[in-house]
Parts: structure tokens; C-alpha cells; sequence
């Protein structure tokens, strides 16, 4: 797929977010990259045989008190693992939109057991989306 499509997807996904969130989503960009570095993979635990399709790495709005003078988080959307799991065109764009939302998710403080407790598919088997609070690391973020 064309990343312009790609891109629309996403688009697409993020206009899906109802506006009383959208509004308050702050200092967070979303990134579009072709795959997960090495470092993404190690941060979430991923196994030789596992793909990351999402990310997000940042403070949670539920964990920010003072937050100023801060890079803005970061939501990554892989678009080769995405697509390597879907038979489709259709599936491409349902993965890309669950995925989306469970990282803007992520941004909103929920973690992975509430969001299967309220419906946000989890991802395919052996296949993960990813979370690092910045709170809870010690280290930075390296890019």
C-alpha cells in the first residue's frame, strides 16, 4: 500500500476520536514509520517471532502534573507489520484503525487489561501494541 493511503488511514482512525478527546489530546505527535527499530522491540519485551504494529512512548495525561518545556509524546504506527498480517485491503484498514485508538488509549492513561475490559480489540495473536510510560523509565528514549 501506497503510504499516502497509509497515511489516510490513519487520518481516518484519529477523525473517529470523538472531539471531547480530541480536545484534549496535548504534546503528542503520531508517526507513521515502515517498522519498529530494534530498541522499540526490546522496550515492549517483544519474542523472535512477535511484531509490533503500535507504540506509544510518553506520560500519560493521567500521569502529568508540571508538564512543561517537554518533547511531545510519540505514537508510532508500523506500517509493514500492519500489513503483513492482513489477508486485505479491509483488514488493513481495521488493524490500522484498532491500533490507532489503542495507542491514543495509551496517551489517555488507559492501559491494556481496560482496554480489553471495554471492547478495544486486542491485537492478533503474536502480535503486540506497545506502551512506554515515561514515568516509570529511568533512561530516555532514544530515537
Amino acid at each position: 500500500m501506497r503510504r499516502s493511503r497509509f497515511r489516510r488511514l490513519v487520518e481516518r482512525a484519529l477523525d473517529e476520536i470523538p472531539d471531547a478527546l480530541a480536545d484534549r489530546m496535548e504534546n503528542v505527535v503520531i508517526l507513521l514509520r515502515n517498522q519498529p527499530t530494534e530498541e522499540e522491540r526490546e522496550s515492549v519485551g517483544l519474542g523472535p517471532r512477535q511484531t509490533l504494529l503500535g507504540l506509544y512512548v510518553g506520560q500519560p495525561l493521567t500521569n502529568r502534573g508540571w508538564y512543561g518545556e517537554t518533547l511531545p509524546d510519540r505514537i508510532m504506527i508500523y506500517q509493514q507489520p500492519i500489513e503483513s498480517i492482513c489477508r486485505s485491503e479491509d483488514e488493513i484498514v481495521e488493524q490500522v484503525r484498532e491500533t490507532v485508538l489503542h495507542e491514543v488509549a495509551h496517551h489517555f492513561g488507559i492501559d491494556d487489561d481496560r482496554l480489553d475490559e471495554i471492547g478495544i480489540a486486542p491485537p492478533p495473536r503474536n502480535h503486540v501494541r506497545g506502551a512506554i510510560n515515561l514515568t516509570e523509565r529511568r533512561t530516555p528514549y532514544l530515537e
